[in-house]
This record gives C-alpha cells, sequence and structure tokens, in this order.
C-alpha cells in the first residue's frame, strides 16, 4: 500500500484522496470485486466528489473489467501499467526513453483498438470496409501500430548499436564498469554523487527519478579511473511489457566489471525489494561471475536506531557518508581482482620513455626518484596485459 502511495505521488499535481485494502477476484474477471467489497467502494467513491480517478494496484485490468468499472463509478480507473507509465513519460529525458515508453504504450492502444472496434460492430459499422480498399477499420489501425512498432523498433536498434559502440570504447581505455542497480529511490544516484564528488547530480526523493543510465566518472582509493553507471530502478511487479521494453536499457549491467546492489535497508519491504532486484537480473541473465562478485551495500543507516549486518555487506549513509571509505575500499579490492589488475613497483630510468608510457597506460600510484642514478621506482596499478608489454618494450623490471 505504501508503495502504491508512493507511485501516485511521484506524479505531479496528482492527490492521493483515500486508501482502502480489498480483496480482490482475478484481473480478468468483469469486475475483479465481489459484491461486498465493490459495494463498500462504489459508496466510497460515490461519496467523495473530488474524485477524478481510482488506481487499482494490480499488475493490469482486462479492457472488459477496466470499461465496467469505468461506467459504474463515472472516473477514470488506472491499474498499475498505466500508472507506472505515467511516471516514466513525465521523467523520460532522453529520446531512447522517450522510444521506450511509446513501445510500451503499444499494447494499450492495441486493446483499446479491439474495444473501440468492439463497440463498433455492436452498433453495425465496425466491419465496414473502408473506402474500398479491402481493409476493415480494424485492420487497417492494426497495420497502422505494427508499422508504428516496426518503426521505434529500428531507431530503438539504432540507439543500441551506438550504446554498444561507447561500450567498446569504454573498454579499449579499460576503464573498469561499475553497475550501481537496486530497487526504484533506494538512494543510487546520492551513493553516485557520494563515490564520485559530483556536484552536478541532482538526486530526487521519488520512484523512478532516474529513467535513463547514465555514466559518471570516478576515482578509485589507489587513483584508478573508473566509470560508474546509473540504472533504471527496479520495481515488484513490474509489468511485463514494461521490462521487455527497458530490457535494453539495463543491458550495460551484464558488460560490467563489478555490479554494486543498493538496498534502502530503512524500507519495511527491503526483504521483498532484494528478491525483485535478483529476479530482473535473472531474467537479463547477468552471468554468474558478477553475481558472485557483487556487492551488496545497505543504504540509509541514519534512518535506523540500530544496524546490524554480516560482514558480506557494507552499511553506508550516502547523504551523510557514513561508511563510504569501507565501500570505496571493497569496490578496489573486487574491481582490481576482476580486472586482472596487479599493484607493482616498476624501476624506470628516467631518460627513457618508461615513466610517460606508464602514466599513459597504468594508474601511477607514487614515486619515489633517486637523483644519483637518474632513475625512479615507481608504484603502478597495471593490468597483467599491458604489464606484458612493459617487458617487452623495456624489460627493466625490478
Amino acid at each position: 500500500m505504501a508503495e502504491a502511495a508512493a507511485l501516485v505521488h511521484s506524479l505531479p499535481n496528482w492527490t492521493l484522496v483515500d486508501k482502502l485494502i480489498l480483496s480482490t477476484k482475478s484481473p480478468d474477471s468483469k469486475l475483479i470485486f465481489g459484491k461486498g467489497n465493490f459495494k463498500v467502494l462504489t459508496e466510497i467513491i460515490q461519496g467523495l466528489p473530488q474524485i477524478t480517478a481510482v488506481f487499482i494496484n494490480v499488475e493490469s485490468l482486462s479492457p472488459l473489467a477496466e470499461k465496467e468499472l469505468e461506467a459504474v463509478w463515472g472516473v477514470k480507473v488506472l491499474d498499475r501499467y498505466k500508472v507506472v507509465l505515467n511516471i516514466f513519460r513525465y521523467n523520460a529525458r532522453t529520446r531512447e526513453a522517450k522510444l521506450q515508453i511509446a513501445l510500451a504504450e503499444l499494447p494499450l492502444l492495441r486493446a483499446s483498438l479491439k474495444n473501440e472496434t468492439a463497440h463498433l460492430d455492436q452498433q453495425g459499422g465496425g466491419s465496414r470496409y473502408i473506402m474500398g480498399s479491402g481493409e476493415t477499420f480494424l485492420e487497417v489501425q492494426q497495420r497502422l501500430l505494427k508499422d508504428r512498432e516496426k518503426r521505434i523498433r529500428i531507431a530503438l536498434e539504432k540507439l543500441r548499436k551506438t550504446r554498444n559502440l561507447l561500450r567498446t570504447q569504454r573498454r579499449r581505455r579499460e576503464f573498469p564498469i561499475i553497475s550501481v542497480m537496486g530497487y526504484t529511490n533506494c538512494g543510487k544516484t546520492t551513493l553516485i554523487k557520494a563515490l564520485t564528488g559530483n556536484v552536478d547530480l541532482q538526486p530526487r526523493d521519488q520512484l523512478f527519478a532516474t529513467l535513463d543510465v547514465t555514466t559518471h566518472g570516478g576515482l578509485l582509493p589507489c587513483r584508478l579511473p573508473v566509470i560508474y553507471v546509473d540504472t533504471i530502478g527496479f520495481l515488484s511487479q513490474l509489468p511485463h511489457d514494461l521490462i521487455e521494453s527497458f530490457s535494453a536499457t539495463l543491458e550495460d549491467v551484464a558488460y560490467s566489471d563489478l555490479l554494486v546492489h543498493v538496498r534502502d535497508i530503512s524500507h519495511p519491504e527491503t526483504d521483498n525489494q532484494k528478491a525483485s532486484v535478483l529476479s530482473v537480473l535473472d531474467k537479463l541473465k547477468v552471468p554468474q561471475q558478477l553475481l558472485d562478485t557483487m556487492i551488496e551495500v545497505h543504504n540509509k543507516i541514519d534512518l535506523l536506531e540500530n544496524h546490524e549486518a554480516d560482514e558480506a555487506v557494507v552499511p553506508v549513509s550516502a547523504l551523510y557518508g557514513f561508511g563510504l571509505e569501507d565501500l570505496k575500499r571493497k569496490i578496489e579490492a573486487v574491481v582490481l581482482e576482476s580486472t586482472g589488475r596487479i599493484l607493482l613497483n616498476i624501476k624506470v630510468d628516467l631518460e627513457s620513455p618508461q615513466l610517460s608510457w606508464l602514466h599513459k597506460e597504468a594508474s601511477v600510484q607514487a614515486m619515489k626518484v633517486f637523483a644519483e642514478s637518474g632513475t625512479a621506482s615507481v608504484r603502478v596499478i597495471i593490468t597483467k596485459a599491458a604489464y606484458g608489454r612493459y617487458i617487452k618494450l623495456f624489460c627493466k623490471l625490478s
């Protein structure tokens, strides 16, 4: 119920008038409530003239049930699919997000079309051919929707190829990629802001504030540059068509070097939220190695009087900075291991190009110069592949 209310509050100018928990039948039923509950609900709606819509928190209502309820109550009836879609539409900023929303709207348009056509059939005009085209009204509309879907999918595929190109370029530059994900409104953006020091990030306290995948550069304690990926938040009972539409956006998760699962540990449904996130990761077919090394972060510990957690998780308050140093060290350890990087002290000749090569190909941590010999001891983090190239080029490792 709290989450359903939060969905409503996520939309501008939407106000929650009343809320009620009632048992329901199958969402496919003509009326999803039993007679007694339906009567109670009808009396409440008719007694509150300020109500302009009713949100029934089920994944999706059948077109028949929606039509019947609206006819009795005289107001718009919304299911979880429509409310979430409205939130997505409000938060969409990029062309890709808007295209994904347009794709997710198509099942609703098709269902609405069938209802309208059925109504026309009852009136005796639904099956007539249009201007001698040999197509009925329904067939013409279905063809137009099919063409629209084709255009949207082609545009999304072009954007996916662009994203793949950007991902390849990041790989070539050997920046470790850390995907920060979790249930919606768990504090992902606030955590990334704290880890990167990016003051331009403006987290919002609402569901689905982040709808587009964004990337942010940061440094680990060892001064190794990394890229943090801020992903769309997950939600329980997210309708199938919405998952399908936004699965491409979440592709970056599977190509990460590390996953950071952020949990709002103060939320009363935090365990169920964790289960929802893991379920979506399973549907995305995330590699097992990524799941095995995933770091679980318990965020918002400042909202709890006592918090006990095992050593496998990292408790933090992203808002106030508690526990961030421990988290950075853990991220660093996992990233170095998963990307095959090693920490070395290398002796270089200052007259050779060794030092400039190391600055370009590795992460230089510290350097001690020996002026009398014209050498320096350089502490670096370097990939095993780059280390092999260094040996072939200079062969002066100490």
